[in-house]
């Protein structure tokens, strides 16, 4: 009988030194924050490549590789892998790929395996690499310190008012392409603060973001504000959601996508919500509590940034999603996304945006229910919200997909008497 082939650890390990040698891939996950993480590595030392191949030979390489039943996103992501390796650009002897987790119950922590697998199959020399905070795969993870960690946490408030500013911007502005240049300008802008120091200036610097897209000339056109929630992945990955935030874009739309920090204070928050509804992980909690205070307060002060210049709607604030999420779904639901989605859809209606986009992909039952399943209960606190759940997978056609969202603009242009 054939010998079957242990894949938990019969894989090639990260080791240090491979960082001199070895380009790292990484899957377009977070459009906006990789921008920024790239170039934050690359500082450091790395050899780091955000993979931005998007075609369907993605799609068909990573059916090939993962079952059609595991979530799209781990799909996504080993398709972007096989493919980029198969393109013949890269010495696979010195090429590596890396994958965050979170280490919570969602699939998105454990399909490590399985990106292992698909790897391994044809490319047995490629190590991959795993991303993450939790002390999980310790033998081939990436190793962070504690002022590297220090930078992603500024890189992250910075990547997200970047997104934020320019979504609130790009469908108003006069002159084609000058949101892009304030962008790119901010980039190169924020790197060098990273690079010669002052990158914990967040207050100094989240001024000169606000302030830059605030100069951009504006029409006085009146847009459908529309809302994304959902699964990490597909509410942020192009590559995912099939260009959501153009696609709105040219529907006449002004799309408004969530601050990745709501997310990582969600995951802080349930550490805690863990201590005190099942008295778990008490010391842990302690640590969390600490880093949970700071990156409120932080968010705090650059909320009140936004409220006092004025041309843009401020960030949220975790304390309130927290409230609102009780008005529908108890704190304790937390896997994937749990909670945090219909606090984000309250949260739109709270400020105005009642038109909605829930993305979700195929086989996530967290956010089905938390997300799709949570909208009656929302619907009967805020009459007037309207939301439309689009389901991405594999076998779901683009056309679909978009004649469905463009249902819900028919009755927001109605509620709103816009033509």
């Amino acid at each position: 009988m054939e010998k079957i082939r242990d894949y938990t650890n019969d894989y090639p390990k990260w080791e240090k030194s491979m960082k001199k040698t070895h380009k790292i891939l990484v899957p377009d996950m977070l459009p906006w924050h990789f921008m920024l993480f790239e170039r934050l590595l690359k500082l450091e030392g790395y050899d780091i490549e955000v993979l931005k191949n998007d075609s369907r030979t993605v799609i068909d390489e990573g059916l090939k590789h993962v079952h059609n039943d595991t979530c799209y996103p781990c799909l996504c992501v080993v398709g972007q892998y096989i493919d980029a390796l198969k393109s013949g650009r890269y010495d696979l002897d010195k090429t590596a790929v890396m994958i965050s987790q979170t280490g919570g119950g969602c699939r998105a922590s454990n399909y490590l395996s399985l990106i292992r697998k698909a790897i391994h199959s044809e490319f047995p020399q490629v190590p991959v690499i795993s991303f993450n905070l939790s002390g999980l795969e310790r033998q081939s993870s990436f190793p962070m310190t504690a002022k590297l960690f220090l930078k992603f946490a500024y890189a992250i408030i910075y990547a997200d008012s970047l997104m934020w500013c320019y979504n609130q911007t790009v469908p108003y502005e006069t002159v084609s392409g000058d949101c892009d240049k304030v962008r790119d300008k901010l980039l190169d802008y924020i790197t060098d603060k990273f690079e010669h120091g002052g990158y914990r200036k967040y207050k100094k610097i989240n001024r000169h973001i606000i302030d830059s897209f605030a100069e951009v000339p504006r029409s006085g056109a009146k847009k459908i504000k529309v809302g994304i929630v959902g699964e990490i992945y597909v509410k942020y990955s192009y590559l995912g959601n099939n260009n959501l935030e153009k696609f709105l874009l040219s529907e006449n739309c002004e799309p408004i996508v969530p601050p990745l920090m709501d997310f990582v204070l969600y995951v802080v928050a349930n550490s805690l919500n863990d201590a005190k509804l099942y008295g778990l992980g008490k010391f842990k909690a302690k640590i969390y509590g600490i880093v949970y205070r700071l990156l409120r307060k932080m968010q705090k002060n650059i909320r009140e940034q936004f409220i006092g210049e004025g041309t843009f709607e401020p960030v949220h604030d975790i304390e309130s999603l927290r409230r609102f999420a009780d008005e529908v779904i108890n704190q304790g639901v937390k896997m994937g996304e749990g909670w945090l989605i219909p606090a984000e859809m309250a949260a739109f209606a709270q400020s105005g945006v009642p038109n909605i986009v829930c993305a979700q992909p195929f086989g996530c039952l967290p956010n089905h229910i938390a997300g799709k399943g949570a909208v009656r209960s929302l619907k009967k606190l805020y009459p007037e919200i309207n939301v439309v759940a689009v389901d991405y997978d594999p076998s779901a056609t683009r056309v679909n997909q978009e004649n469905r969202i463009k249902l819900m603009l028919a009755t927001a242009r109605e509620n709103q008497g816009i033509k």
